[in-house]
């Protein structure tokens, strides 16, 4: 198979170990790959079918190092919209998406996959909030300010406020990105207030219900898709330790400790670790009282003990990023802290590129 079809040979080989995986993990004959190589060949290209993206979308959840929720990778949802060629379209199989994961708080595991090479979702997420410099200093999160100018630039305006959702950004080929509001029925937001600290519920603080990713490419038996956005749903600590808590994100510890009343002029008091968990179990309380999926990190470890131990029954490597993995409050109480783990990357999976502004 020297002439498999005119690619490089990274391309081809890629195909080919792809192929073999799917023939192997689906029970599939030596005369079936046979076929389908010279199939290949004589098309002189690769072009995966629906069912094998939807097998290369899940084992790239399954070999996501830094995802510490891959226990649920073969209930990954696929949907194949390579065929889509306009800008309406893909905003609209993007609606699809937040509709159909969102699912009213019972958040299903998404993947929407776009033609290959490109198309280019210029968001980080499909919903986000802006970020404006102002002369009082930055509202919203701090993370969007660039693509908020960019956005303002493109003919958006947004409010003003601390939780503005902005637009989602396609751009197909060299075209002039275009610009869509996400209509406000489709954005399920929790509004987040703590059991027992009623000042923390009066912050009016909240956060969007589902992580869907949109910046990552899926690699796929040598073949990329560079918009392929994707989700779970969120572990507590996303919002709670990091999105709410980072100085460089919306710094929220310093205001919880006043509400708590704790002492902030020494690290002794431990106030930023007693402000962390009380956001945290804010966030978890919010969440479950709204009746939206989210899960805590120690039953987000535990989960991933399963996930480990029927890898190592299908005889396969378990490998992870292990500093991705510990979750970012109390990781010594979690299995994960005192194991070791290869940061191995496997194809198919997900992988971080350069960013399109």
């Amino acid at each position: 198979m020297t002439q498999l079809y005119e690619q490089n040979e990274k391309q081809r080989k890629e195909a080919i170990e792809f192929l073999t995986l799917y023939k192997n993990e689906t029970a599939l004959t030596d005369d079936w790959l046979r076929n389908r190589l010279v199939e290949i060949e004589q098309d002189q290209t690769y072009i995966p079918t629906t069912e094998e993206l939807i097998f290369g979308a899940r084992i790239a959840w399954r070999n996501s190092n830094r995802c510490i929720g891959r226990l649920f990778w073969n209930s990954l949802q696929v949907f194949d919209e390579r065929q889509l060629e306009t800008e309406d379209e893909i905003y609209q199989a993007l609606l699809q998406h937040i509709e159909y994961a969102t699912n009213g708080g019972k958040i299903r595991p998404t993947i929407t996959v776009f033609k290959p090479n490109c198309i280019r979702i210029w968001n980080y997420q499909l919903i986000r909030y802006a970020g404006y410099e102002t002369e009082n200093g930055i509202v919203g999160d701090p993370d969007s300010i660039q693509l908020t100018k960019v956005c303002e630039d493109l003919g958006w305006k947004g409010e003003g406020t601390p939780f503005d959702v902005l637009p989602l950004v396609i751009q197909i080929g060299n075209n002039k990105p275009a610009l869509y509001n996400i209509p406000k029925e489709y954005v399920l937001e929790v509004a987040i207030r703590h059991p027992q600290y009623e000042e923390l519920s009066r912050l009016n603080l909240k956060w969007y219900a589902v992580p869907m990713v949109s910046n990552m490419k899926l690699s796929v038996g040598g073949i990329e898709f560079h918009a392929a956005p994707f989700n779970g749903w969120y572990m507590g600590t996303e919002i709670g330790a990091r999105n709410f808590a980072d100085v460089n994100r919306y710094n929220l510890l310093p205001t919880v400790a006043e509400i708590m009343d704790l002492d902030t002029k020494s690290n002794i008091s431990l106030w930023k670790d007693r402000a962390l968990v009380e956001l945290n179990l804010a966030i978890l309380h919010s969440f479950k009282a709204d009746g939206v999926s989210i899960v805590d990190h120690h039953t987000a470890a535990q989960q991933f003990e399963l996930f480990e131990q029927q890898e190592e029954a299908a005889d396969r490597q378990v490998t992870g990023n292990w500093s991705w993995l510990i979750p970012p409050i109390s990781p010594a109480t979690t299995h994960i802290f005192h194991k070791p783990i290869e940061n191995l990357i496997k194809k198919p999976n997900y992988f971080y590129q350069k960013n399109p502004f």
